[in-house]
């Protein structure tokens, strides 16, 4: 039998579940990008790399204000929610060329949100075949990039697009 060792999913089973409902507010509120993979950073909404990613480069959108549902978004975070998301996947499907993505958010706890307090969108690329019988039978993901590497490489290409953005103004 083969064995595949992943100790650092370890603090996800150990965490302090009270914690998870503040938890991107604590993000928001760090000025430590790095520790947080916080991606970037706008004037209502920050995006990060999801630290318990279903693929390379799974990313999160979430606006700073804490709000539970769409309904309660104003124009402004709904602009800027989407202008990352558009940015995120221009520069994923640059970096790791992914076959498509999933975007999506979970509006409350029947729906599948795992941070019900705290509206936010997921981003997932996906590759054909990125769910094989590891997945399905031994209920494991495997990822080719560890996360600060992944991170790095995003940060460092979103921050590219940041400075021509800023050129074009």
């Amino acid at each position: 039998m083969e064995h595949l060792w992943a100790p650092w999913r370890k603090a996800y089973f150990e965490r302090d579940s009270s914690a998870i409902d503040h938890l991107f507010e604590i993000i928001a509120q760090s000025s430590d990008d790095e520790k947080n993979f916080v991606l970037t950073r706008g004037k209502t909404t920050f995006s990060l790399l999801n630290r318990y990613p279903y693929n390379t480069a799974h990313c999160m959108v979430v606006p700073y204000r804490i709000i539970k549902n769409i309904t309660e978004l104003t124009d402004t975070e709904m602009l800027e929610c989407f202008h990352t998301l558009n940015r995120l996947c221009k520069s994923i499907q640059k970096l790791f060329s992914p076959h498509g993505f999933n975007v999506g958010l979970n509006v409350g706890a029947a729906a599948g949100a795992g941070i019900e307090s705290h509206l936010h969108w997921h981003l997932v690329p996906r590759w054909k075949n990125d769910t094989n019988f590891i997945t399905t039978i031994g209920n494991t993901r495997v990822h080719p990039d560890d996360l600060p590497t992944v991170y790095r490489l995003l940060k460092e290409d979103l921050s590219k697009d940041s400075i021509a953005q800023e050129e074009m103004k």
